[in-house]
């Protein structure tokens, strides 16, 4: 389908005179440097209603930072709620648009397929786009995609496919993962697919990583990371987040230090990038799903904290000037904004805080404005994707609260809107890279100053094969006056199956720590029976002389060097743990080795190591007492026999959270396994399931509290069409789950405490519950 931009305007005026009841004064476009803090935080009443605003005037509701302006470039029709996209070769984007997304309240006909990837063309080449073509329709629900070699693949839940593609024109159709969004609802299921620098395929809520070599697709089991959208650095390193906090990530590699099933959390991933949760929104934003909560929302009816953080994007293109380099943006949807984060690294350590007090870097007052992905452009830019809707809380969490507030301000119409947005230096002139097929182009490519192109070279020359590039990419790995170009060859060397053992050895050997670092992240990647050796050797060595910063990814790498030489591996892991027995990165790296084997090895180091305050061994009991209490476990098969409808809804509701094990997810949520929340009182946890749990809250003796975990638990008994006897298995099924133990909670006992608690709305406090 082709619209001219006259028909858009034209439907889209439209649009507005049937839908807008009323509307303010404008802000301003800009932010003024000189506006004060009275200006933009006084207090004021909410507003009645939140008009629909045509896509022409929606950006003078914003305010950006000083320096910069907000263009539209494309808009309904020509494109419908956004959630996903990538650029291509000529700067197309393709677009994921998740229509069938909460029609309403209560969700009707969400499971319609009517979700489509369409690709957006600029085809006058004004920086606005104009074309439409729907490549691929009747989705239910699709959630992203990933450009790779001769096709993408998409996201639909729960599935994982691969289309291949000729002239824009679907091919063969693959399964690559048939549980790709293996259980979790809408909120709480795979995204992402992001193509890292290390050539694989990531996702934000799941432990998954895929990548495709010759015809067969590979998946491997990673770290569980994030809940919507992923990004990394100039490095690699992956940035993510969830609903609750502003930026996490990684330190070490992404694809090391998952493979002990015994260990819950591995120092240096998930890590808190920053800590600062809070959010300074332009206007009073009752309509947040806790809106009625103590300190939610403050007196001016302002959300105070994050609580729909969206998917980051850690900023590399080449227009925002220095100042910029090496910042994180973090949108806010249910808040209007996007925040602006300062990173620095010191060593392996990224830590940030915001760049502003009480302001953010962008905000506007259209409540629809709903900034939910943000994107590095192939011209320097950087790009928003807005749902442009009033609901975007999914109905399994609707509070009857946000449910009133909705009601209120006529925010569930329209539903064909969206918009995209780039945010660039005003009087800039952005012209997007095209990714040309000349070989020689795309090795210079790899130096680009734009994160963006360096990316899609060295994606382009990898699904190319292009292997004709292997000698000017070793010339490129041996230069340093680029760094970037260097460590992108690098890595294209690695895909391309020509990285040399010698070639990553020499750079274990370089005193500049960000090749170093790069040497170390790629050589697990080229273990095999004839290279281990080499590397065991110069690891040895590294160790020997102090290398501080290298001691954690070698004690990550010494997990592939296992399967060809036992000894050698746990030797080093030895000399490790002698060496750094209170540096925690390095213990949970260890161990992360060790599944199983966790009591042996603390034997091994017993003589060395007798002092029991020493970290080493404190984490090694930990896990081995965690081991030692699995083993009472239950059997999950007979409990899911038992309680059918409590196990589903416990995978697609609880288990995104709580974790499969019941143990709890760090950054989300505290354990249910053998919880007194879980196996005691059942007017209490009755009370829990149903309409949630705020604040700090012990368990076990231990206190969880943001941002350790999430400070809010949802309820589900606002769902008025969830059936008691549902809910009723669910408790039942976690009581007697793992090592709990505890009796049965029935359909009239479930019945019993929703009649009580009829009219309530507000999730419960721990002081609430123990008045129960």
């Amino acid at each position: 389908m082709r619209k001219s931009r006259y028909y858009i305007l034209f439907l889209t005026i439209s649009i507005t005179l049937f839908y807008c009841k009323s509307n303010k004064q404008p802000v301003s476009k800009q932010v003024v440097s000189e506006k004060t803090e009275k200006e933009t935080t006084a207090p004021v009443t909410a507003k009645a209603q939140s008009p629909f605003i045509t896509p022409e005037k929606t950006i003078e509701k914003m305010q950006v930072e000083g320096g910069f302006e907000v263009k539209l470039i494309a808009a309904e029709p020509l494109v419908s709620a956004p959630v996903a996209m990538q650029f291509d070769d000529k700067a197309r984007m393709w677009v994921v648009e998740m229509t069938g997304y909460m029609p309403d309240t209560i969700g009707t006909g969400e499971d319609i397929p009517n979700g489509n990837i369409v690709i957006l063309e600029d085809k006058n080449n004004d920086g606005v786009y104009d074309d439409r073509k729907v490549v691929i329709d009747s989705l239910i629900l699709p959630r992203a995609i990933c450009l790779i070699e001769n096709g993408i693949l998409v996201a639909e839940p729960t599935n994982l496919w691969f289309y291949e593609f000729k002239n824009d024109k679907v091919g063969k159709k693959t399964l690559v993962d048939p549980k790709y969004t293996e259980g979790g609802n809408v909120e709480h299921q795979p995204n992402g697919l992001f193509r890292a620098l290390d050539n694989w395929i990531y996702n934000a809520k799941s432990d998954k990583r895929y990548r495709k070599r010759g015809n067969k697709w590979e998946i491997e089991h990673t770290h569980f990371r994030g809940q919507w959208g992923i990004s990394q650095d100039n490095y690699g390193r992956l940035y993510y987040n969830n609903n609750s906090q502003n930026l996490i990530g990684d330190y070490f590699p992404a694809g090391l230090g998952a493979s002990n099933k015994n260990q819950k959390n591995v120092a240096g991933y998930n890590e808190k990038w920053v800590a600062n949760n809070n959010v300074f929104p332009l206007h009073p934003t009752p309509g947040v799903n806790r809106g009625y909560m103590k300190n939610v929302l403050d007196d001016s009816l302002r959300l105070t904290n994050f609580t729909a953080a969206a998917a980051p994007v850690v900023y590399r293109g080449d227009l925002f000037g220095d100042s910029y380099a090496f910042n994180a943006f973090v949108p806010e949807p249910s808040a209007n904004l996007i925040k602006r984060n300062i990173l620095a690294e010191n060593g392996y350590i990224v830590k940030g805080e915001q760049a502003y007090k009480n302001k953010e870097f962008l905000a506007s007052t259209d409540e629809r404005f709903r900034p939910v992905s943000l994107y590095n452009g192939p011209d320097g830019a950087m790009y928003i994707l807005d749902m442009y809707r009033g609901i975007i809380q999914h109905k399994t969490y609707l509070t009857p609260y946000l449910k009133d507030q909705i009601g209120k301000r006529d925010l569930t119409q329209p539903l064909s809107a969206g918009r995209i947005y780039k945010v660039v230096p005003k009087n800039a002139r952005a012209r997007p890279v095209m990714i040309p097929s000349d070989a020689n182009e795309l090795v210079k490519l790899l130096g680009h100053a734009n994160g963006w192109v360096r990316d899609r070279a060295q994606q382009k020359l990898i699904d190319g094969k292009y292997n004709q590039t292997v000698p000017a990419l070793r010339a490129a790995i041996k230069q340093a006056a680029n760094p970037l170009l260097a460590i992108h060859a690098l890595w294209t060397l690695e895909g391309l199956n020509s990285l040399k053992t010698e070639e990553a050895v020499a750079w274990l050997g370089q005193s500049d720590w960000k090749f170093r670092m790069q040497g170390l992240a790629v050589s697990p990647a080229l273990m095999t029976p004839g290279s281990y050796k080499q590397f065991v050797s110069v690891y040895n060595t590294m160790v020997d002389a102090n290398d501080t910063l290298a001691a954690p990814y070698i004690a990550l790498a010494a997990k592939t060097i296992q399967p060809f030489d036992t000894t050698a591996s746990r030797s080093l892991l030895t000399k490790l743990a002698i060496k750094y027995p209170n540096n925690r990165y390095v213990t949970d790296a260890i161990i992360s080795n060790l599944q199983d084997q966790e009591e042996g090895f603390k034997s091994e180091i017993s003589a060395s190591l007798s002092n029991p305050d020493f970290l080493i061994n404190k984490q090694l009991q930990r896990v081995i007492t965690t081991v030692q209490g699995a083993r009472g476990n239950r059997n999950p098969e007979m409990l899911k026999k038992e309680f059918p409808k409590g196990e589903a809804l416990f995978t697609s509701i609880c288990q995104t959270c709580h974790g499969a094990d019941g143990a709890g997810i760090k950054s989300l949520a505290p354990p249910l396994n053998q919880s007194e929340w879980v196996t005691g009182n059942k007017d209490k946890l009755i009370s829990i399931i149903l309409f949630g749990l705020t604040g700090p809250v012990k368990v076990n003796g231990k206190v969880y509290q943001t941002p350790e975990v999430s400070g809010d638990m949802p309820g589900i008994g606002y769902d008025k069409d969830m059936p008691s006897e549902d809910i009723a298995q669910l408790l039942s099924f976690i009581r007697k789950s793992w090592r709990n133990d505890a009796d049965k909670v029935t359909t009239e006992e479930v019945e019993k405490t929703r009649q009580k608690l009829t009219g309530r709305e507000k999730a419960f406090t721990e002081n609430e519950l123990n008045g129960i």
